[in-house]
Formats: C-alpha cells, sequence, structure tokens
C-alpha cells in the first residue's frame, strides 16, 4: 500500500491509487470476456480510453467522507472509491450519446471513436448506429463493473452493507435526472417566469450532478466508514450545496472555458442547447435584440465561433454571468458553514473535515 493520503495536496497521491485500482478491475473483469474473443476489444477500450487519466473527484470524496467517519486508509477504501469512477464513466458515455458530443477530455467521445473504427475497417452498416450502440454498451458495462466493485473491493461486508442502499439509490436517482434534462429540453421554457425556469434548471443540476458528484459518494464514504445516521445531515448539506456550485462552474465553463482546458470545443453547452441557470437570466434580462440573438442561435449543431462569441456577450452584457458567479459563492459559502456544523457535532475527524474545506476551493476552481 502507498502512503495514505493525508492532505488535498496528496490527491494525486490519491488518483494515483484510484487508477490502479480502475485498471486492476478492467483487468480482472475483461477475462470474463477472453471466451467471446478479441472481437470485444473496442467494448473494452472504450471504457479505458474513458477512466483513464480522470479528475477522480468523486472517489476522492468517498474516500474522505470514509476517514471522516474516523475509517483508516487503505487499498481497499480505494477500490471502493474507484467504483464511483466506473458509475461516473456509465454517465458519461451515455451523456455523450444523448448529447450527441463529439469529444471528450480533449479527444473523441467514445461513439465517435469506434464509428470511425467502423469506417476505417469497412464495415456494413451506418456507422454512427454502431458507434453508439457501442458508447451504450460500455456504459452498461461500467454500471456492472461498479457494482462488482464496491461488492469485492475487500472492506467487511457489515461496512459494505451500511452503505448499500444509498449505493443503489444514488444509481436510480442518476437515471432518473438524466431523463428529467431530456423531457426539461424536449417541454423548453415557454410560458416559464424567471423564478421557474431557475427552479427547473436547478433541479436537473441536484439530480444529474450535484448529488451524484459529491453528496452521495460522501455519504455513502460515511455510512462505510461508520458515522451514525443522526450526523448525517451536515455532510449532506455540504454535498448538495458544492455539488450545485461545482455544476454551475461547470456550466460557465461550458460557454467560457478554454477548450484545452476543459477538453470540449468552445461553446459546445451552446449547441447543445442546455438551459442553464446562465442562460435563464440572461433571457430575463436580455432586449429584444439580445433575447433574438440567443434564441436563434442556442440549439444549433452548425454553430461557429462567431455565434458563440455572439451569445458570450449577451450573457456577458445582461449580468448573467455575474449572478451566476454570485449563487456560486453563495453556495461555497452554505458548503463551509455546513462544515461548521459538522464539526459540531463531534462525529467526525477534524483533519478529514478540513480537507473537505480545502475541496470546496478544489470542486469550485476557474480552470479558464
Amino acid at each position: 500500500m502507498e502512503d495514505p493520503v493525508q492532505t488535498p495536496t496528496d490527491l494525486d497521491v490519491l488518483r494515483r491509487r484510484v487508477q490502479q485500482a480502475i485498471d486492476g478491475q478492467i483487468a480482472g473483469a475483461t477475462q470474463s470476456l477472453a471466451a467471446i474473443g478479441d472481437e470485444t476489444a473496442p467494448l473494452v477500450s472504450a471504457v479505458t480510453g474513458l477512466l483513464t487519466g480522470g479528475k477522480g473527484l468523486r472517489a476522492g470524496f468517498l474516500y474522505w467522507g470514509y476517514r471522516a467517519a474516523g475509517g483508516a486508509d487503505s487499498d481497499a477504501l480505494v477500490r471502493l472509491a474507484a467504483s464511483m469512477e466506473f458509475f461516473q464513466g456509465a454517465a458519461l458515455l451515455h451523456d455523450d450519446v444523448m448529447d450527441r458530443s463529439d469529444t471528450r477530455r480533449g479527444m473523441p467521445s467514445a461513439h465517435r471513436a469506434v464509428a470511425s473504427l467502423h469506417q476505417q475497417r469497412g464495415w456494413a452498416g451506418d456507422p454512427d448506429r454502431f458507434g453508439e450502440g457501442t458508447a451504450i454498451l460500455a456504459g452498461d458495462l461500467c454500471l456492472t463493473w461498479c457494482d462488482e466493485l464496491y461488492a469485492t473491493c475487500g472492506l467487511p461486508a457489515a461496512e459494505l452493507a451500511r452503505g448499500r442502499q444509498l449505493f443503489d439509490s444514488m444509481r436510480t436517482q442518476l437515471m432518473g435526472g438524466q431523463f428529467l434534462d431530456l423531457l426539461e429540453s424536449a417541454r423548453g421554457w415557454d410560458g416559464l417566469d424567471l423564478d421557474a425556469r431557475i427552479a427547473s434548471a436547478r433541479k436537473v443540476i441536484r439530480f444529474k450532478s450535484a448529488k451524484y458528484t459529491i453528496e452521495h459518494p460522501l455519504l455513502i464514504g460515511a455510512l462505510v466508514g461508520g458515522a451514525p445516521d443522526g450526523a448525517l445531515a451536515p455532510l449532506s448539506d455540504y454535498g448538495l450545496a458544492l455539488g450545485e456550485a461545482f455544476q454551475l462552474r461547470d456550466d460557465l465553463l461550458g460557454v467560457f472555458g478554454d477548450p484545452e482546458a476543459t477538453g470540449k470545443p468552445a461553446g459546445d453547452d451552446l449547441r447543445e442547447g442546455k438551459r442553464t441557470v446562465l442562460v435563464a437570466h440572461a433571457l430575463d434580462a436580455a432586449s429584444d435584440s439580445q433575447r433574438e440573438i440567443v434564441e436563434s442561435l442556442l440549439g444549433r449543431d452548425d454553430l461557429e465561433i462567431g455565434g458563440v462569441e455572439s451569445i458570450r456577450q449577451v450573457l456577458v452584457d445582461t449580468g448573467s454571468v455575474d449572478r451566476v458567479e454570485s449563487l456560486i459563492t453563495a453556495l461555497a459559502d452554505d458548503a463551509f458553514r455546513a462544515l461548521d456544523r459538522a464539526r459540531a457535532t463531534d462525529s467526525y475527524d477534524a483533519s478529514a473535515l478540513d480537507v473537505l474545506e480545502a475541496l470546496v476551493a478544489v470542486s469550485t476552481a476557474r480552470r479558464s
């Protein structure tokens, strides 16, 4: 076992250990596919490519939730934490198909990469449908391996049982959140005032991102580590607030971020027509001409950089960017206050709560 992770400056240590656990799970699990033959290589590669070199944020929150509850560092804990990365992989693989995203982390998204392979090999049928089908199956494989790694990580069965119900709920709620995102895009915002639009956007954030990014991994770790049910509320509040702040930052980066840093084309969220808090504020404060710019360009697959710049200017000029930045700050403050309440319970390890405090800045940092 490597040296235990102690502080946020050791996050690279934890990432390396999580990556080793991911690689070990894939290597072991693919033995089951060996009976089929080498034909399954593109399916496994779709998973391996996506789960190599990620930030490991969800694994980190599970790890520190367990440590906060007084649990000790171990390779078994790291393997449990790594199960969250397989769950994230499933969400990303499926999300990229639904959003028709061309890139992920600066590389072709899995369905695009497999479609290119189909074309190169001269196989029969539609390359795009083949790529999408492969990516969906790869996502399903991630879900299977997530469950397998949770169950076989090496921690005592009695400990794992404490977190199992929430682990199952997390996976169910994310699927509901993904559907909610699709539904909101289909229904649109016609007839809704600003408050209703923001409430709609924030509900999607909560169930599609905030819960499974921070709150659920953190609480699963704490439960498995032995935290009492009565002391979980502050961690839940911390996770929800920080998870929403994280997604709001991601929404800003999806419009203004540097593609070199985000791994996505400039303005990709605008092409996808995402109805975010950022867009809601802009449409509410926009003049008729500004509103026409946003409504005519948002969601266009062929949106060029000039159109991206036009929408960006509206978002800035209407004060929408400033409002979202203020909301991020307010949510980060909520997360800090929740940690203060956690400290007051005397149920958690103080040094681990200090790490969670430092992770507020890590999760909301401007990366552009």
